[in-house]
């Protein structure tokens, strides 16, 4: 493993709560960046002492990870991280796809002018993150970019529906930009996302979401498929 992620010299430094939520964004890293693998068992006395901290806040993080799918907590064998199906994904997707979809649909008719531009300048910080070349960063803004779509699209019970369906398939989705084609590619989809909110073409922007959301799953079983994804 690489050299340890920035963490508080003690625990005493930080409120219990805020420490797990520390480990916990250093522990989604390993897995993100593929240091940890779908499948492996999560090593608690090694993670212990890389992070240093107790099991307490390790444990604490592991069960925020659980709840946003990256990690399985499976009774009497501990904690692996999580890996999907190609079958559980090509299954998730194009229901994620299809709420996408919907998602943008209604915010093109129900964003306020200040929520498109905070998706607009998101865009353009996407770009940034591109250019370079910080994959975790990227990641973030695609998430809020994402996340703020479906807030704007004022529909509470769609909302609820999609973090289920995330959550079974958030690791995933960050595989798909492996390649520096693909994550171009991604690039060039969320701008061409942006100026069909910007416009408040719902069809269009619909579609494009939904779109996106299927190259996604392409690009993750064509890197499963060559070897490539972690």
């Amino acid at each position: 493993m690489r050299a340890n992620p920035q963490l508080p010299d003690s625990e005493e430094m930080l409120t219990r709560p805020a420490l797990a939520v520390q480990v916990a964004d250093a522990l989604r890293r390993l897995i993100f960046e593929g240091e940890l693998k779908g499948g492996e068992k999560i090593r608690e006395k090694e993670l212990t002492e890389r992070f240093g901290v107790s099991r307490t806040p390790l444990r604490e993080a592991m069960k925020i990870l659980a709840a946003e799918g990256l990690i399985d907590l499976i009774p009497n064998r501990g904690a692996v991280v999580a890996r999907r199906s190609d079958d559980e994904l090509a299954d998730a997707f194009p229901i994620l796809a299809a709420l996408e979809g919907l998602a943008g649909e209604r915010a093109a008719e129900r964003a306020s002018a200040d929520e498109i531009a905070e998706i607009t300048r998101l865009t353009a910080a996407l770009r940034a993150a591109v250019e370079a070349g910080d994959r975790p960063r990227y990641f973030e803004i695609n998430q809020r970019i994402h996340a703020a779509i479906l807030a704007a699209s004022r529909n509470e019970t769609l909302a609820r529906t999609h973090a289920t369906v995330a959550g079974q398939i958030h690791r995933a989705r960050y595989q798909a930009n492996l390649t520096r084609s693909r994550w171009e590619k991604a690039l060039a989809e969320h701008e061409r996302i942006a100026v069909a909110l910007a416009a408040r073409d719902g069809a269009k922007l619909g579609k494009l979401l939904h779109d996106h959301m299927m190259a996604k799953l392409a690009a993750i079983l064509e890197a499963r498929r060559s070897g490539t994804a972690g």
